[in-house]
């Protein structure tokens, strides 16, 4: 009842100045507003989601974009996330793109951004982890290069940053797939993501923090089966995917939410199907999840946390809840008593 009154003021005002109010208020008041929420779910084993890469205790996370500068971690890890993926962040602090820059397609339950990675940069990002409380969540960095900076020179952004927050996360996560930086998606080429994880080899010899890449629906679905090898030659931990579509007859920049549903799903299932042979990947699905259904579907053919942006500006913490509500759904139904219980028996359970 408190967010459908918050959403009601909140949507009254222009997309990104509810957002920034939004992200102050629950940065200032964490423990409050977590209480009017709902709270939280008591940890237990019940839900535990075990990656290769980590463990989570809740199979649903936060998706990067939302808590851009890590401002309100101390909010979002009070009420059901089992993780939380701050970022974009770049080396340098930087404004974006011209406003208006973020839009509401209310009819469809989605959003069209074109903000540009603005963030307070990787000095800020570290200072406000730092000062942070992540309680026992997990909580991930997403890394993006400057706008400044050319497509050469990217794989200097990317080693900066990884050096930056690789002690103060639990994963880091390559972004290479936003449409709103210029020639940003060209580094989703092979040799381009290559050369960025050449310029990581030394460092991730003695580090053992997880990374990800994130990349984009729009991609062709050939070309998946190269990420995927690329992914396991140079030992990463898994893929997120996807990032925001383009739909160019909705405006400019990336859509997210209801509208890029059924392609993030395509690729995803192409990618759970690939990586079969390749059991050591994490694939972490988000793009147009907004409810259990959602994640029953990605759990049926494989995968095992996804992540949420545009549902929980929608339905609030309460798609959390809800979500919950369907797992227990299938734990009575089933006499189960966990997650991982359910993975193992999960294509004999409809």
């Amino acid at each position: 009842m408190f967010y459908d009154f918050f959403k009601f003021m909140a949507f009254r005002l222009d997309a990104e100045k509810a957002h920034e109010l939004s992200i102050k208020t629950l940065s200032m008041f964490p423990h409050a507003s977590s209480e009017l929420f709902g709270g939280d779910i008591p940890h237990s084993k019940r839900y535990q989601t075990n990656l290769n890469s980590m463990q989570w205790n809740f199979p649903v996370g936060l998706a990067a974009g939302l808590d851009k500068n890590a401002k309100a971690v101390d909010f979002f890890a009070k009420i059901p996330f089992g993780a939380i993926e701050v970022g974009t962040v770049t080396p340098l602090a930087q404004e974006g793109n011209e406003k208006p820059r973020l839009f509401r397609l209310l009819e469809e339950q989605s959003l069209r951004n074109c903000m540009g990675f603005n963030n307070a940069g990787s000095e800020q990002l570290y200072e406000n982890i730092l000062n942070s409380n992540k309680l026992d969540k997990v909580l991930g960095v997403n890394l993006g290069k400057n706008k400044i900076t050319s497509a050469e020179d990217a794989k200097l952004d990317y080693l900066k940053l990884f050096q930056k927050f690789k002690d103060i996360c639990d994963y880091l996560v390559i972004n290479v797939s936003s449409p709103n930086t210029p020639g940003l998606r060209d580094l989703q080429r092979h040799e381009s993501m290559r050369e960025i994880f050449e310029a990581l080899e030394q460092e991730r010899k003695v580090c053992t923090t997880p990374l990800f890449i994130k990349i984009s629906p729009d991609l062709p679905l050939e070309s998946l089966e190269g990420i995927v090898e690329l992914a396991n030659e140079f030992s990463l931990s898994g893929i997120i995917a996807t990032n925001t579509t383009i739909m160019e007859e909705k405006g400019i920049g990336g859509v997210s939410g209801k509208l890029l549903t059924e392609k993030a799903k395509i690729v995803r299932n192409r990618l759970l199907d690939i990586s079969k042979e390749h059991s050591n990947l994490d694939i972490i699905g988000v793009g147009g999840i907004s409810g259990f259904d959602d994640l029953w579907d990605f759990w049926k053919s494989g995968g095992r946390a996804v992540q949420l942006y545009s549902s929980f500006i929608y339905q609030g913490p309460k798609v959390l809840f809800d979500i919950k509500e369907g797992i227990d759904k299938k734990f009575q139904e089933n006499k189960l008593e966990c997650l991982e219980d359910l993975f193992i028996n999960i294509q004999d359970i409809n």
